[in-house]
């Protein structure tokens, strides 16, 4: 009944196309690894293996692979931590509202993620937790080759702001945004913007409070 929904939703739209959906992990994993969509509705909750683990399995195979948003009827902050250390670009409840489902799919789609700033600090409190006392020597190397507009950046990604966002918060265009989007990536060694997020906690870049 949710898949059909989903689908209804989504295909009312000129611009997105449905080309799948599976009722299990590992048939979820298969479609994606052969049909490569853009962006991946995954829930949490699925038989023989769940969202998460297919997320992990989908993201470690593909070469390119696509952008999941996983989607649960539970607002368990343990979801989004799993979610997020497994590489989804994004996490929404099965109760948001159509514009919010739509909005999420073509954000995710352009190369933003949905960043909760809560959940962020939380997982990156438990990350610096789990390594503490650890030496951030390498942190604080990749701290100092940032320049100042790319840390500017890097502290409106921890607020949850998307490119467009971000854009008119600092006054300059959205290309230009990507710019130093892909700059803090590569600087940080991060695959997406919530692992830059996370480093910027780790590496003492931003306080956990």
């Amino acid at each position: 009944m949710v898949r059909t929904a989903l689908r209804v939703i989504l295909e009312a739209e000129p611009d997105l196309v449905v080309v799948g959906e599976a009722a299990t992990g590992p048939k979820a994993v298969s479609l994606v690894r052969s049909l490569a969509p853009d962006v991946v509705l995954m829930d949490v909750r699925m038989p023989e293996i769940d969202g998460i683990r297919a997320t992990e399995q989908i993201l470690a195979t593909m070469p390119e692979p696509p952008r999941v948003v996983v989607v649960t009827t539970f607002e368990n902050d343990a979801y989004v931590h799993d979610a997020l250390r497994a590489g989804a670009a994004g996490f929404l409840l099965k109760r948001a509202d159509p514009d919010e489902l739509i909005g999420a799919i073509r954000l995710v789609a352009r190369g933003d993620s949905l960043l909760f700033p809560a959940a962020v600090r939380s997982l990156a409190a438990a990350a610096v937790a789990r390594t503490a006392g650890a030496p951030r020597a390498a942190a604080a190397r990749w701290v100092a080759r940032l320049t100042d507009r790319e840390a500017d950046v890097l502290r409106l990604m921890a607020t949850g702001l998307s490119n467009q966002e971000m854009s008119e918060r600092l006054g300059v265009g959205p290309q230009t945004v990507k710019t130093h989007v892909a700059a803090v990536l590569a600087k940080t060694g991060s695959r997406d913007r919530t692992q830059a997020v996370i480093a910027a906690y780790e590496g003492g870049f931003m306080r956990k409070d």
